[in-house]
């Protein structure tokens, strides 16, 4: 790879999306931040369109391939990286990603632009050494390139985990609870780029954002997705109104799962999806939101009362709460509960990638006992004859299954239903356009799969009160 030379007392420009994008990555690494939502937050709305899309290339790039950078690095470099400051890590990191993954970057403007981040990070003495670094990985090129990484010449958890840029350990559980071909299929999906989905919460906004030019294709399970294909429908005006939400399918068909009632509870509401999603199904319901931290339950009125001001009056049906759900402030029954527990997330790494750097397999534990707590409160909210839906975004059997399991052997008032016959009766109706319902279950349980599935990974399990 050809490098430009150095020129003498030129001075190189940080971008503003390599600005941004190292802010955001050293905030993810020190503060335990999401990407994503750093990447929408205020600070960065200043940001161009092709700035806003480099920066977010760059930091979901990194933290897709951060192990495979890692292992790259740390062979070419003289120091342990564990030894480097954060701030050298992160722009050695940025500037490889460049070299490897994107063509129409000049190397030496990937490599000068983490130098100058270096200097104005105050480490300026670290700049001859970043810079020695990427000058000798810009000289070879790497086996680790985006071809050759997708390449996996034998299907065993370490040839995926190192392929596909996976915790070794998180690849050998889905391996032992899924098999080989949906463990490579997800850690495949981990590393691509999810498409943005729709709702459509009136049907004549289709047409309206195809005029705006937003492409769009039917989305594989509900009849209310559409799949973005091209255009930022952000910026139409029938998201402005609120006809239509972004919200990925497998999120919509739990949503859909919790079916019909005039008193609605959503125990763990926020951001806001689910919630609405619920109340646009049962537009005549009460609907009592609970979310746990007051600044989360002041966004989640102000999204409700954004997405309904001009398209309907369902705000005026949602009760926003801020309060604990294993210790819910309320006196009466519903006949619908939604207990979408807070969970690991291992269904989203396309979406949140640094999930995958951060957690461990102790964590579960600490999960597991907040989501039985909040689901054993659930429960004693739920009528007669009531139903409760209880999801995550997990993959794993410790949040899901176990949970489920514990809290039937607690409570013997409640009977496990089938997702599977739920999911054909939302087929009858026209609500889900998916052929087969059954490939969507496993066992009594709704359980999509990333990269088998084209959504995130959810589970969703249905009991109903005795």
């Amino acid at each position: 790879m050809r490098v430009k030379p150095k020129v003498s007392n030129f001075r190189v420009t940080i971008s503003p999306a390599r600005s941004a994008a190292f802010d955001i990555l050293l905030r993810v690494d020190r503060e335990g931040s999401y990407a994503s939502e750093l990447l929408h937050s205020k600070k960065y709305e200043a940001l161009s369109a092709v700035d806003r899309s480099l920066a977010t290339e760059l930091v979901m790039g990194v933290l897709r391939w951060q192990s495979m950078l890692d292992r790259e690095l740390a062979v070419t470099s003289s120091r342990a990286l564990a030894k480097l400051d954060a701030e050298v890590v992160t722009a050695l990191r940025l500037a490889l990603y460049q070299l490897r993954y994107l063509d129409r970057i000049p190397a030496w403007a990937a490599i000068d632009g983490s130098i100058e981040l270096v200097k104005h990070a105050r480490k300026r003495s670290a700049a001859p050494f970043v810079n020695a670094i990427l000058r000798k990985l810009s000289s070879v090129t790497s086996v680790n390139a985006k071809e050759g990484a997708l390449a996996v010449d034998s299907y065993s958890p370490e040839s995926i985990a190192e392929s596909y840029a996976h915790p070794l350990w998180l690849v050998e559980r889905w391996t032992q609870v899924y098999g080989i071909p949906p463990a490579l299929a997800i850690s495949r999906s981990d590393q691509s780029i999810p498409s943005t989905v729709i709702r459509l919460r009136d049907p004549k906004a289709e047409m309206q954002l195809r005029a705006e030019g937003i492409e769009l294709i039917a989305g594989p399970l509900l009849a209310s997705a559409r799949i973005v294909r091209h255009g930022d429908v952000t910026k139409t005006v029938a998201f402005q109104e609120g006809r239509c939400v972004i919200q990925d399918e497998a999120s919509q068909l739990v949503a859909a799962l919790v079916g019909h009632g005039v008193r609605i509870l959503d125990c763990c509401a926020a951001p806001g999806g689910k919630t609405l999603a619920i109340a646009d199904r049962n537009p005549q319901a009460e609907i009592a939101a609970v979310e746990l931290h007051p600044h989360r339950a002041r966004l989640l009125k102000r999204l409700i009362s954004a997405q309904t001001r001009t398209f309907n009056s369902a705000s005026r049906q949602i009760q926003v709460i801020a309060a604990d759900a294993r210790s819910l402030p309320l006196g009466a029954k519903f006949e619908r509960v939604l207990v979408d527990v807070p969970c690991s997330g291992t269904g989203t790494l396309a979406r949140n990638p640094e999930i995958k750097w951060r957690l461990n397999a102790a964590d579960f534990s600490d999960l597991q006992t907040r989501q039985f707590a909040i689901l054993h409160s659930a429960m004693k909210h739920v009528a007669v004859g009531g139903r409760l839906v209880y999801s995550t975004c997990s993959l794993e059997k410790e949040e899901n299954q176990d949970v489920i399991e514990r809290s039937l052997v607690e409570d013997s008032s409640f009977r496990l239903l089938d997702c599977a016959t739920e999911l054909e009766r939302l087929r009858q109706e026209g609500v889900l356009v998916w052929p087969d319902p059954c490939s969507l279950a496993r066992g009594s349980f709704l359980r999509t799969i990333p990269g088998v599935h084209s959504c995130d990974g959810f589970f969703a399990a249905m009991l109903e009160k005795a």
